[in-house]
């Protein structure tokens, strides 16, 4: 048997040398009107913290819009990047800086598009964070309401004191996170 790595248990280590992201995981300065800030756990299978994985996202703005042409309304202007990346620590954990995003108006409650990257992972796997006070707009989502309840509870993150919110992310497993298809 021999020794050498499969391309799949090399991503971490090239994690930090060529997916750095200037911004880290500030997408908004944390002194910011309405920053709130994300963290958790991302897990293996086993329930083991993965150590060398990096969680990153994308999201709209708090009006629901993006600052990008391929925006169905057009590029908002607005300048807001929505892009936050951040590496785990040697304990699984992540931090993301943010705002909550706005609805984007076609039925979906506001969220934020989760990626993840890991040992194991020849490609990232998707998600989303969904927010637990927009209950009404949550039960009307046409993803989490065409999901089990207990599997719903995955893609929704819980508060975690003033201005914090806890998003713990299972690759497989019990309590697996649900992951999209894209």
């Amino acid at each position: 048997m021999s020794d050498l790595l499969t391309p799949s248990q090399t991503v971490g280590p090239f994690l930090s040398i060529g997916l750095t992201w200037m911004h880290g995981h500030l997408v908004v300065a944390e002194d910011s009107p309405g920053a709130i800030r994300i963290s958790g756990v991302l897990r293996d299978g086993n329930g083991a913290p993965v150590t060398d994985g990096m969680v990153e996202t994308w999201q709209a703005d708090p009006d629901g819009r993006f600052d990008h042409p391929d925006d169905p309304r057009g590029a908002s202007g607005s300048g807001f990047e929505g892009f936050g990346r951040c590496a785990t620590d040697g304990e699984g954990r992540y931090e993301i800086v943010t705002v909550e995003p706005g609805a984007l108006g076609d039925g979906q409650a506001p969220h934020i598009d989760v990626s993840v990257f890991a040992r194991g992972l020849l490609d990232r796997v998707v998600t989303r964070l969904y927010f637990p006070d927009e209950a009404e707009a949550n039960a009307a989502d046409p993803l989490l309401s065409s999901l089990p309840p207990e599997r719903a509870a995955t893609l929704v993150a819980r508060p975690a004191g003033e201005g914090a919110l806890r998003f713990d992310i299972r690759l497989q497993g019990e309590g697996e996170t649900v992951f999209l298809q894209i």
